[in-house]
């Protein structure tokens, strides 16, 4: 048997009520700058590679050269550590900083690793080489994570504790945690909020980085062409977050930057506005990744529960099998369906499960209507429904009901049905008895192909609420 399609992205993430990061201090948004060091790192035949840098260079249309070393490229890489990151440094050495550090890179500036250290910035590892890993093999892009942490580790003194390759493959972040040592991985552009992944036994927490408000859009088409852009950029998105933050939902706002980027001194300004701007805010929080990496792993542990996208079929139906009353092949045939972490939540379940019974033919969905118990019927009274419906009935009084309401209801089950054909359904948790007495008496006086609607329509909603008390 071919086992069910599942969609590995997650497409829902927090959904519409992200939680509250809690920020230290109260603080309504948290700001970590990421400095990239990559110089000494890039393609170049003296590393070892097949031809010459092309990616994030102040030269238009930079192609690689094979089997030739660039003059002008490398010197455009060599002014990050020989001029760049010393401004940067004078600028932000009172700051937490995140340094992405390529292995290659810190091995060949020492002298700019232990003013990184005499800052004491966080430096996190950004791989062996400033290469693109999307055509490695597993082994291959395995054996480098292992050469950069070990470099790492002899040239800072410390293994790296956070994993941001950029140029990754498809297999990057699994084999980063994988390996089990990195507190976070980066390489994920998803959200505003740190999240937790689960591979295999580990829940590996990811913590996103950006490429909007970041100065490699300095040297990439449509990107910033001065330093004022980028300063309105960078504001724009402080404001937005920092307005969110007030409103009760705080974020993380990224900063990328390059040593040979935003080291110019015609952009370097810009930083130092946003900076002075960002700092003359109260309830900011800067913060390395590592910090944010800490504080959320203590305040937002992992939470595990059974997830309906990887659960097998057996017990996906007897899981669910019931939050359509009585119809099983509804779970059957939803655990079929291109399922995936958007589906392992009450909203996105009940998705699938809905699609199924909308599909379903006529004579099916009213086997499913038939399904349904009386309201205050003979079957409550003998306590013979299911727990679902016992609880839902009681939540509407309709289990204490006096003889005079009772006579009521068993009249208005015997019209309702003689004219239906199904019992008359209503997702009572929505109701008060009033409420539903109402209903009732209109609902009667449809016609059958529109009160046969309705009551789809109620069922549906009545899976809903059983399942808003199953899943997150």
């Amino acid at each position: 048997m071919t086992p069910p399609a599942r969609y590995p992205r997650d497409m829902i993430g927090y959904g519409p009520t992200p939680p509250d990061p809690k920020w230290p201090g109260g603080a309504k948004i948290a700001v970590q700058i990421v400095l990239n060091y990559e110089e000494g790192s890039e393609n170049c035949l003296l590393h070892g590679d097949a031809a010459s840098e092309a990616f994030l260079s102040e030269i238009v249309g930079a192609a690689a050269w094979p089997d030739q070393r660039h003059w002008n490229m490398e010197s455009i890489y060599d002014y990050g550590a020989r001029v760049g990151f010393w401004r940067l440094h004078r600028l932000m050495r009172d700051l937490p900083v995140t340094v992405y550090g390529v292995a290659t890179a810190l091995a060949r500036s020492p002298e700019q690793v232990a003013a990184m250290q005499d800052a004491g910035w966080e430096i996190a590892s950004h791989g062996l080489k400033w290469i693109d890993y999307k055509d490695f093999s597993e082994s291959d892009e395995r054996a480098h994570m292992q050469q950069a942490i070990a470099l790492h580790a002899q040239v800072t003194g410390t293994r790296p504790r956070g994993w941001y390759i950029g140029r990754c493959s498809m297999n990057t972040v699994r084999l980063a945690a994988e390996e089990g040592g990195f507190d976070y991985i980066s390489d994920s552009y998803a959200d505003d909020l740190p999240y937790w992944m689960r591979f295999g036994t580990r829940d590996q927490l990811i913590i996103p980085y950006t490429l909007d408000a970041n100065d490699m859009r300095f040297a990439t088409p449509q990107g910033f062409n001065a330093g004022d852009q980028f300063f309105s950029y960078l504001k724009d998105s402080f404001d937005a977050l920092y307005d969110e933050g007030h409103a009760g939902k705080a974020k993380m706002m990224s900063v990328g930057l390059h040593c040979r980027l935003i080291g110019r001194p015609g952009r370097v300004q810009a930083l130092r506005r946003f900076l002075d701007y960002a700092r003359g805010h109260s309830g900011v929080w800067f913060a390395t990744r590592q910090q944010i990496a800490d504080h959320w792993a203590r305040v937002h542990p992992p939470v595990s529960f059974e997830r309906p996208s990887q659960m097998d079929q057996a017990r996906f139906i007897e899981r669910f099998g019931g939050v359509f009353e009585h119809s099983p092949w509804i779970a059957e045939r939803a655990h079929g369906l291109e399922l995936g972490p958007a589906h392992d939540t009450a909203a996105g379940l009940h998705n699938a499960l809905a699609r199924v019974f909308r599909s379903a033919s006529d004579d099916e969905r009213l086997g499913v209507l038939r399904a349904h118990p009386n309201l205050a019927g003979k079957l409550a009274a003998a306590r013979r429904l299911t727990a679902e419906s016992t609880a839902e009935q009681a939540s509407a009084g309709l289990d204490a009901l006096t003889d005079p309401e009772r006579e009521t209801f068993t009249k208005l089950n015997a019209d309702y049905t003689a004219k239906h054909g199904f019992p008359f359904i209503i997702a009572v948790r929505d109701h008060d008895k009033a409420g539903i007495l109402t209903a009732f008496h209109q609902r009667l006086e449809n016609d059958h192909t529109t009160e046969f609607t309705h009551a789809c329509q109620q069922v549906e909603r009545i899976a809903r609420l059983r399942l808003n008390d199953m899943l997150p």
